[in-house]
């Protein structure tokens, strides 16, 4: 799972102190990791009245492990970042501590909208039938992670723990990342030449 803060709602994570809730979709989902960095790399393109524009490379602000949770009714995402060892200003910039979980709710394509938020019809997600019934006519579901496995999948992340693992009794098993074990570079075959590296291995923007 690749978080990117680019479209709807802010460009960082919720705060978990007020609960605050921050709207968010699934973009893509790929099956190769090669996949995703046709979206993270340098773009240029023409355009008529302002010449050629450029899409910086993305920064990559985290690595980490994460774990879908259970409790009563409601769906946790809990985390621990690997990378950067320590978090720096670029992550406390964009709300990302050393660990967090989240309420996860995620909308029912076939009820309306909340005011001000959600996709375009055209860009909702759509569910095959045996999983849509899991909504149960309720405008969001909070109870199965496979809703999220669908591009237009859209969901509302409301901040929960500062300390899930002391909070949900569960160790997250974070391992020790270097730049030469990074999954970010093994698994999602991100390039380290393409991408800044400061903010994730150092916390900094530079």
């Amino acid at each position: 799972m690749v978080l990117k803060p680019e479209g709807l709602g802010r460009k960082r994570l919720p705060e978990a102190d007020r609960h605050e809730r921050i709207w968010g979709f699934i973009d893509r989902v790929v099956k190769k990791g090669g996949e995703i960095e046709a979206e993270t790399k340098e773009r240029r393109y023409g355009t008529k009245t302002r010449g050629e524009r450029t899409v910086p490379a993305a920064r990559l602000a985290g690595e980490g492990v994460y774990a879908f949770l259970k409790r009563g009714r409601n769906l946790h995402l809990t985390y621990e970042l690997e990378l950067p060892k320590q978090p720096g200003e670029v992550q406390e910039e964009l709300n990302i501590p050393k660990q967090g979980a989240f309420i996860v709710s995620i909308r029912n394509p076939e009820t309306p909208s909340p005011p001000g938020a959600g996709l375009p019809e055209r860009g909702e997600a759509n569910y095959p039938k045996p999983l849509q019934q899991e909504f149960r006519g309720r405008r969001f579901a909070t109870e199965d992670p496979r809703l999220l496995d669908y591009e237009g999948a859209e969901f509302i992340l409301m901040g929960a723990r500062t300390d899930p693992e002391r909070a949900y009794d569960l160790d997250i098993k974070a391992e020790h990342e270097t730049r030469q074990t990074a999954d970010i570079f093994r698994q999602l075959k991100l390039s380290p030449r393409e991408h800044p590296l400061e903010p994730l291995f150092e916390g900094e923007w530079r």
